[in-house]
């Protein structure tokens, strides 16, 4: 028995030293992946890798007899065929934009900012009830398509008489990428006013929900822009400026995040190449524009199973197990580094604070029961904006308010209908600006 372990603790001993002297070939990879930011699709990084473990071979090899010296690359043949796989394409580099929807039609236009946005409109279903003013839907990402189930509440707008337009933010869904450098929250914004003005209806009201919630915000702040908005409301922001987004603290009631089943689905980050990339973006260790992978690339590879807890979180934690499908697998589209480059560029404004006070467009605000937001998100917006006539608290909805399950659909509408044909709330007007304290304090 003393031999056997003497065997055994030997045997583990060589493999351990095996296993380390792949791994040193595999860090020293992924680091020079950071240094040179994933340049040549990852292939300068992995030849330098190869170059550098040769050498360290033959050093090490130098004093061994002929067949002994091919031992110190074994390790190093080992780690290039690892390391290879993150710098070969398993999709298409090339976008591939999801297929045309069945119920409704997909225009483009051409903003005056150089975007081209994947446009819907969903007209009134009766002309007798049609309401005067269009209705603008802007969705969460910051950059991805409008799901299936946020198509479905906008029909379901249209049906109580709303002239009911919506696009994608550019690089989100059908529409066109931009160069990764322009993806910034400010042409968001100024694709905003561009937008209005290609609608050719003069004064629109718009519902912008998280990230879209973020550009409304920040579009009410501007004069020359908010001169086009009737009426907005802002539902479950997200932070609307560098100081907001520094804010840390109160949420609201349990979420399904760590309840619910695990998302089903192929996940681009179970291949190596998505994996790192991705994760390196995500650690801020790459840039958004790395030349590992290109943007179209990420945003083919990119799958809803790759969200993970994400879609959960924007539901309550009673409704863990019945989250509904937000969206089909050929619908689907997120672009994972360009959004990371608009929240970034959020992250990097100044305040926009005294510009928001200057704000004149009648707004409401709609807070979740069981919000995944960073409560002081939407509340900075209701101290900071004078023109905030009315806050909906909306009782047993996630930061997905309007979801398909239940009567939420129709609790959701008629908060946006009341407020928009400037009639009773169905809920009480709070939190108002005084119970922004006792808010936090009772409702995170």
């Amino acid at each position: 028995m003393p031999t056997f372990a003497i065997r055994l603790a030997r045997f583990a001993g060589r493999l351990l030293s095996v296993l380390a002297a792949v791994a040193t070939p595999v860090v020293f990879f992924l680091v020079t992946i950071v240094l040179t930011d994933g340049a040549g699709s990852g292939l300068g990084a992995w030849s330098t890798t190869l170059g550098v473990g040769a050498v360290a071979a033959l050093w090490w090899g130098r004093r061994r007899t002929r067949a002994a010296r091919l031992v110190p690359f074994l390790p190093v043949v080992v780690a290039a065929a690892l390391t290879a796989s993150v710098c070969v394409p398993t999709v298409p580099t090339a976008r591939r934009y999801p297929p045309a929807l069945p119920f409704v039609a997909t225009q483009h236009w051409s903003l005056a900012t150089g975007s081209r946005v994947a446009v819907y409109h969903y007209p009134p279903a009766n002309a007798g009830t049609r309401r005067p003013i269009p209705l603008v839907y802007l969705n969460g990402g910051p950059v991805r398509g409008i799901s299936v189930l946020d198509h479905r509440f906008l029909q379901l707008l249209a049906r109580q008489g709303y002239d009911v337009h919506a696009y994608e933010t550019a690089g989100g869904g059908r529409s066109d990428l931009l160069p990764m450098g322009q993806y910034t929250i400010s042409r968001s914004v100024r694709d905003l006013a561009a937008f209005v003005d290609r609608l050719h209806k003069g004064r629109v009201d718009f519902l912008g929900f998280s990230s879209g919630a973020v550009v409304l915000t920040r579009a009410l702040a501007d004069p020359r822009v908010a001169a086009r908005l009737h009426r907005a409301i802002i539902a479950e922001p997200g932070p609307m400026d560098g100081p907001t987004a520094h804010i840390t603290g109160h949420k609201g009631q349990p979420s399904a995040r760590g309840l619910a089943p695990a998302m089903t689905g192929p996940r681009s980050t179970h291949v190596p190449r998505y994996a790192v990339a991705f994760g390196l973006m995500r650690l801020g260790l790459l840039t958004p524009d790395t030349g590992l992978i290109g943007q179209a690339e990420g945003d083919n590879a990119f799958t809803a199973a790759d969200l993970g807890s994400d879609t959960a979180s924007a539901y309550c934690a009673r409704d863990a197990h019945r989250i509904p499908a937000e969206d089909t697998a050929q619908n689907f589209s997120f672009s994972p580094a360009a959004s990371l480059r608009v929240e970034q560029t959020i992250k990097d404004s100044p305040s926009i604070a005294p510009q928001l006070r200057r704000s004149r467009t009648p707004a409401m605000l709609m807070i979740a029961e069981c919000s995944s937001q960073v409560r002081q998100w939407a509340t900075a917006v209701l101290a900071r904006d004078p023109a905030i006539q009315r806050t909906q608290y909306m009782p047993g909805v996630g930061h997905h308010m309007w979801n398909g399950l239940d009567d939420n659909n129709d609790r959701a509408a008629a908060v946006i209908t009341a407020f928009l044909e400037d009639e009773p709330a169905p809920l009480p007007n709070s939190p108002t600006r005084d119970e922004i304290p006792a808010f936090l304090r009772d409702h995170g």
